[in-house]
């Protein structure tokens, strides 16, 4: 299997998931301003909600992908308020002829003084957890 991770965060939450994710996979998290140029099996994509949908660049980035290069998008991501961008990134990917992996990664995140401290050690390691079912 094959691994890219790439990440948007305006908080640095969804940055530090992601860079436990590559390392589970042995890959490098990069900013969504790095492309895909390589083929890929599984594109691990961390986003959140902001004004309550996913951010324009985020959407920008999945509309760029080549779906010869990309198997799948995982979703992963961090949020104060809102859970998962699932739905969001996947009509998104629908648009690009781009699967979505059923399965995604999501835990709280530190914004404005709600829950702080999160992600936290225990949503690290459960992110890694998650991330190394894909390279079993």
């Amino acid at each position: 299997m094959t691994f890219a991770v790439r990440y948007y965060t305006k908080t640095g939450n969804t940055k530090r998931l992601a860079e436990e994710i590559a390392q589970a996979l042995g890959v490098e998290a990069l900013p969504i301003t790095e492309p895909v140029t390589e083929p890929v099996d599984y594109l691990f994509l961390g986003n959140s909600f902001y004004a309550f949908t996913i951010n324009p660049e985020v959407k920008q980035f999945i509309s760029s992908l080549d779906k010869k290069l990309v198997g799948k998008i995982v979703n992963f991501g961090s949020a104060a308020m809102l859970n998962s961008t699932y739905k969001k990134v996947k009509a998104e990917a629908k648009r690009v002829g781009i699967e979505m992996d059923e399965k995604e990664f999501h835990c709280k995140g530190e914004f404005k003084g709600l829950h702080k401290g999160r992600p936290n050690a225990e949503d690290l390691k459960a992110a890694v957890e998650f991330a190394k079912q894909f390279s079993r």
